[in-house]
């Protein structure tokens, strides 16, 4: 899409395009080397062909130009029935189109989509696909309109043509780029072919990019690092995004590049102990009478960098895997039996993704052996289809939305919501929309900002790693100690599975379940345990989520701390702006000793009501010097009035707001952060209701608990959370989160606990950390 790159007629010599050009790879290491070990790589040995024909504009034989028989040859070694014909119509299109445009290489602009095109040709994408990845950048550079692709090549076409067009920066200003890539993903939620071409129009680009100047080199090579190779990643086009990873690489990282590049062509010329391995396990499979194919797998750059990086040193073995290819899906399981017996395993190397694919249809058998010397091959298991599904991803798939009984495809582009055929039950039967996809979509939706779009898509790329929950249907908790079906309607569509980053909480597997039901939950049982809606969840847990029967009820500022997913921190951001009064539930307390949550659901929402953020730089009669900032009262040392106190800006644009004498404010100043002033409003302003920590230090004895918490009462604060510590010396400590109506009953309530028998102490939060944990 980019009118600025180098000579496509050799993308693959990156010596010739500057220090900062695209690594070659480890095909460097010469062709003989390269079919031994046997890695399939992306090589557009036609383009210098296709560069000359391009020249001279289309020149017929036998039916097709001469710049399209390359791509003609390839694609027919995968779809041998393809019908060439729509080929030529694109290509005829596109050449007069694009004629009389240049790329910054001198070359003719049409080098671009046939590059494109090759690309995706050797992935095995269908003839659809190639049309408009000819078609590409006529809607977008040229006086082609869609209209005009929609009647000459359909509506599929057309849709995927419109849905890689850039929007202008005439019209959008400094928001086109993410909202560009707005556009582009929620036309790949519809169609994720979308996504294939421009992975391969920037893995092109990103060959080409030695021309540009350094600093716009190192931009795109940031976004294509922050967005489009997880996307690769997600979509599983790993052959794009391993090539990606090393042009990013080269770029961002040349002193570690070229350090890597040495460490693998230092290696070129030697005998590695893998080819020994690779020899000793086809006899292996041969006398086994397993029909295998038994290859040695280059890592890429990257990889080889990344051992370097965990081992602290690289060997020969440490350069690539073994590959094992077979029939079926038995077969696989029948070599690692075989592997196992005749090597010695690495237990811990053993993955089964065949049973359990990974989230980008990924499939295969992980195993590491150690020969007699101790050299350690991993190696990797899988069919050939499962190959090609590996290295292309959803590419390999075809046309996952050409109809069974031969109706017009078009039709399934712009038929239904999400596009592609649907089962009886209204749910897609599409293995091209997994769950992260529909995630970002829907949490895209309601993100109209470019700018929070655009860090929101990042941090949610940046999660590399799904896992698994298998979640029950949500119900309430009446009081009894026993769970009923829900009530209020937003719980009773819960039961299922759901997939989530790593690291996500009982909040974020809430919101993936409920949307904006979510803000109802009032606890969780993760493994039929009770458990905080703080808890990290693992791959493979059972969850049941518990509803509040009142739909009062909403979430905590808490919640934010605890959520992983942009659609969760959305939608609690959302609900504390549109309430910035009420008293919103704080969802949950710590679970008590007797296995319910602590404090009732009155005790919650007044507890979030004292710590809810507000905009303007004004909360609960507090005042920054930050305006429009969100204030947030810190969670250590609960300020109240007439606190001294003082604010540190944090990421989001929030204010968290300290008690001047809170230990965070010490250590925080010493890191070289700068203070935020902050005050209260005015003297004589009453907060009507606020939260604070007390710990009471007391000699321990039968009934303090209660005595306690009854004076707490007799104060007419309400007991938000409570955690009492095992006793030590015959001392203990009790720490409880308050909700006071006024905060100036504070000192009494504190002089109220003094007086309780066996308490010689009561502190606040934050400035007694230091003081208490000498005591004891």
């Amino acid at each position: 899409m980019s009118a600025e790159a180098t000579n496509p007629g050799n993308p693959v010599a990156p010596a010739q395009a500057g220090p900062a050009a695209a690594p070659v790879g480890p095909s460097d290491l010469g062709e003989a080397a390269h079919r031994r070990r046997g890695r399939p790589r992306l090589e557009l040995r036609g383009l210098r062909r296709i560069g000359r024909a391009a020249l001279l504009g289309p020149a017929p034989r036998d039916g097709l130009p001469d710049a399209l028989e390359h791509v003609a040859k390839v694609h027919r070694a995968h779809h041998p029935d393809a019908d060439l014909d729509t080929l030529s119509r694109a290509y005829a299109l596109a050449e007069s189109s694009h004629r009389g445009q240049m790329r910054k290489s001198g070359e003719p602009y049409i080098t671009h989509p046939l590059a494109v095109t090759l690309i995706l040709a050797e992935l095995g994408a269908e003839t659809t696909t190639l049309t408009a990845s000819l078609l590409h950048d006529t809607v977008e550079d040229t006086e082609v309109t869609l209209d005009q692709v929609s009647r000459e090549f359909g509506k599929e076409v057309c849709y995927l043509v419109d849905g890689v067009t850039k929007l202008e920066k005439v019209d959008y200003g400094a928001a086109a780029e993410p909202e560009t890539f707005r556009k582009m993903l929620v036309a790949t939620g519809n169609d994720v072919r979308v996504m294939s071409i421009k992975l391969a129009d920037r893995l092109h680009n990103m060959r080409t990019l030695g021309v540009m100047r350094p600093e716009k080199q190192a931009r795109i090579a940031k976004v294509t690092r922050d967005v489009l190779i997880p996307l690769a990643e997600r979509l599983g086009v790993q052959a794009l995004k391993s090539e990606l990873e090393d042009l990013v690489f080269a770029i961002l990282h040349p002193e570690e590049y070229a350090t890597t590049r040495a460490l693998v062509l230092g290696h070129a010329g030697r005998p590695g102990p893998l080819d020994a391995i690779a020899e000793r396990v086809r006899t292996v499979l041969d006398e086994a009478d397993i029909d295998a194919e038994v290859l040695i797998r280059p890592r890429h750059f990257v990889s080889v960098h990344r051992v370097r990086l965990a081992r602290g040193t690289v060997t020969g073995a440490d350069l690539g895997r073994l590959l094992v290819l077979v029939a079926e899906d038995a077969d696989c399981y029948a070599v690692l039996g075989e592997l196992h017996t005749c090597f010695t395993p690495v237990v811990s190397e053993f993955k089964d993704f065949i049973a359990a694919p990974k989230f980008n249809l990924y499939q295969s058998l992980h195993t590491a052996v150690s020969d007699e010397d101790g050299a350690i091959a991993e190696t990797l298991i899988r069919t050939h289809r499962m190959h090609r599904v590996a290295e292309a991803g959803v590419i390999a798939l075809g046309n996952p939305y050409a109809p069974a009984d031969g109706s017009d495809p078009s039709e399934a582009v712009t038929g239904g919501a999400a596009g592609g055929p649907a089962a009886e039950d209204g749910e897609r039967v599409d293995p091209t929309q997994p769950g992260w996809l529909c995630r970002l979509l829907e949490w895209q939706r309601a993100t109209p900002d470019p700018d929070t779009f655009w860090t929101s898509l990042r941090d949610d790329l940046a999660q590399d790693r799904e896992i698994t929950v298998f979640c029950a249907e949500g119900g309430f908790d009446d009081g009894s100690g026993t769970v009923a079906t829900d009530r209020t309607g937003t719980g009773a569509a819960g039961s299922g599975t759901v997939g989530l980053p790593a690291g996500a909480s009982c909040v974020d597997a809430a919101y993936a379940l409920y949307g904006e039901g979510a803000h109802h939950c009032i606890g969780a049982r993760v493994n039929g345990r009770l458990a905080t809606l703080s808890t990290v969840l693992c791959d493979g847990d059972s969850l049941h989520l518990l509803m509040a029967p009142d739909s009062a009820a909403g979430p905590s500022p808490d919640w934010l701390d605890h959520t992983r997913t942009p659609a969760a921190r959305l939608a609690i951001s959302r609900w504390l702006d549109a309430h910035p009064g009420a008293e919103a539930g704080a969802g949950e307390g710590p679970v008590g000793a007797g296995g319910a949550p602590s404090g009732t659901g009155e005790t919650r929402g007044a507890g979030a009501a004292a710590a809810s953020g507000h905009h303007g730089g004004d909360t609960a009669g507090l005042s920054t010097d930050l305006p429009g900032a969100t204030v947030r009262l810190a969670g250590c040392c609960t300020p109240v009035p007439p606190d001294h106190v003082t604010g540190f800006a944090v990421r989001g644009g929030i204010v968290t707001v300290h008690r001047a004498l809170c230990p965070v404010v010490a250590r925080m100043a010493a890191s070289g952060r700068q203070p935020v002033g902050a005050r209260w409003r005015g003297a004589g302003n009453r907060v009507q209701g606020c939260r604070v920590t007390l710990l009471a230090e007391a000699f321990t004895r039968p009934h303090l608990l209660a005595d306690l918490t009854e004076a707490i009462a007799s104060e007419g604060a309400a007991v938000v959370a409570a955690a009492v510590e095992p006793p030590r010396e015959q001392r203990v400590r009790h720490t409880y989160t308050l909700h006071l109506p006024d905060a100036a009953k504070l000192p009494s309530l504190m002089r109220a606990m003094r007086q309780v028998p066996g308490v010689f102490d009561v502190l606040r939060a934050g400035r007694a950390q230091s003081t208490v944990a000498a005591r004891s």
